[in-house]
């Protein structure tokens, strides 16, 4: 009896000593089964940008830009050591195996010990809020074609173009064509008067005509008649110069055969200031104009060439230009534009004349370049001093709405539209949602009450119905 129990105490030790050493076969195996990053490479996949995509648990968006092939595309990830990860039970090799993301696709990670988990990547391209707000705009206002650049923290994360160019051939309009962009125009020569108030050459209380002036007696007939020798730099940038309102009187849209010289010199002697300089805002393209003058005559070169070097080189900036008159002089990359009931024909201006006030021919692309280097943002250098853009973009006591070129209002955003027969545009820098800033151009206006307003709230419309943003830059 005594031998039967110790027999069964020895059993029972070597037992416990035997289930100790030989472990169930996944006690010690890893049960980690995660993605950790995920994205697309450039290097990898012939695509304009790389990105990175977001995970939120088990899913995983990642952007990007529109137009870009989804099949085919190679997925670089991080996945817990030891695991295997798989799409439709295919092995995934990191930057390698190539897969179709048309549609989500599902990642499987298998842990060491068998666990898995599902993760759901998403590839968005096309932006649906842009798109939709976009795509119900053009109908409700018969727009041709339209183009749109948004930066957002000063990266370009969205551009895209729609419609048509040119509706006769069914030319669709690319990223790259140029627009007419009418008064945007008065922030490009607005900037440009900065950067020389940057460099010293020019103060806002300088006067611009008579022998103190800038211009002196270059223009017009001496003497001058009531205020002329008055009006300063300060005053034509806030459109308070007392005089040549965008009406039915605007010098601008006369004597179309003047050259800008001759028709300034026209005004002067024909059309005198209503009110005395810096008590009234009235806007005025014919102000804007005289600008050019004062920046021909400051840098001894043409306007636009002074601009190119004051602006345009420093932003990066290549293919704009002063536009043409008639659609013989259309540029191989410039839309057409067209016409609506009841408004006057594009090509019946003289645009060539308008150039520091309404005449310049640029992309979305291009003048978003230039947004972001003087919108005062960190992420990328601005070309004026801090100074200058709060020159630029502090109102007058005529106007508290209206700075020097830009429009502006109590939250800090600035921006302005451009409207001409065939033309309708705007662009804006942002802050009240998040540091953006956007530009949309169209190769056709309406003369409906609502068009302004609806153009405008285009943008807004479509960033109240989108909740995430690509963080690359398509710079």
């Amino acid at each position: 009896m005594k031998n039967f129990k110790l027999t069964a105490a020895l059993s029972f030790l070597l037992l416990q000593a035997c289930s100790k050493s030989s472990p169930s076969p996944n006690n010690n195996l890893s049960s980690s089964n995660q993605i950790t990053q995920f994205s697309f490479l450039q290097a990898n996949n012939n695509i304009p940008v790389s990105s990175n995509g977001t995970i939120n648990g088990l899913a995983i968006q990642i952007f990007l830009p529109p137009g870009t092939e989804k099949t085919g595309l190679k997925a670089s990830f991080t996945n817990s050591a030891g695991t295997t990860v798989t799409v439709n039970g295919e092995e995934q090799t990191s930057g390698v195996t190539a897969e179709d993301f048309t549609n989500p696709v599902t990642y499987t990670v298998k842990a060491q010990n068998g666990t898995t988990e599902n993760y759901t990547v998403t590839l968005i391209t096309d932006i649906a809020g842009i798109d939709n707000a976009v795509s119900g705009f053009m109908t409700n206002y018969s727009i041709p074609g339209l183009s749109i650049a948004i930066t957002y923290n000063e990266n370009l994360v969205y551009v895209k173009s729609y419609g048509y160019a040119i509706t006769e051939t069914n030319q669709p309009v690319t990223n790259q064509n140029l627009f007419r962009i009418a008064s945007l125009s008065k922030q490009i020569t607005s900037i440009a008067i900065m950067k020389l108030m940057d460099q010293g050459r020019i103060l806002p209380s300088d006067t611009v005509f008579g022998p103190r002036g800038i211009l002196d007696t270059l223009y017009g007939t001496q003497p001058y008649g009531p205020f002329i020798t008055d009006i300063t730099v300060y005053e034509l940038l806030h459109h308070t110069e007392g005089g040549w309102p965008n009406d039915a009187t605007d010098p601008m849209f006369t004597n179309p055969t003047m050259t800008a010289a001759q028709l300034i010199s026209w005004t002067l002697d024909n059309r005198p200031l209503s009110n005395v300089p810096g008590t009234t805002y009235a806007y005025s393209n014919f102000g804007y104009c005289i600008l050019g003058r004062v920046i021909e005559k400051i840098t001894g070169m043409p306007y636009a060439q002074a601009v190119d070097s004051l602006v345009l080189q420093s932003c990066g900036v290549t293919d704009m230009t002063i536009a043409g008159n008639l659609l013989s002089n259309r540029l191989p990359n410039e839309v057409e534009y067209y016409a609506q009931s009841g408004d006057g024909s594009p090509y019946d201006f003289n645009i060539t004349r308008m150039d520091s006030h309404g005449g310049w021919l640029a992309s979305a692309t291009d003048l978003a370049r230039i947004l972001v280097r003087v919108d005062g943002f960190s992420n990328k250098q601005d070309i004026l001093s801090t100074a200058a853009i709060d020159t630029m973009t502090t109102p007058s006591m005529a106007n508290p709405e209206y700075a020097c070129g830009w429009s502006v209002n109590s939250v800090n955003n600035w921006w302005h539209q451009g409207s001409l027969p065939g033309t309708a545009t705007e662009q804006a820098r942002t802050v009240s949602q998040g540091k953006f800033n956007f530009v949309i151009l169209t190769n056709t206006r309406s003369l409906n009450s609502s068009f302004s307003g609806d153009l405008d709230n285009l943008f807004w419309n479509g960033l109240a119905s989108t909740p995430a943003w690509p963080a690359y830059d398509l710079f």
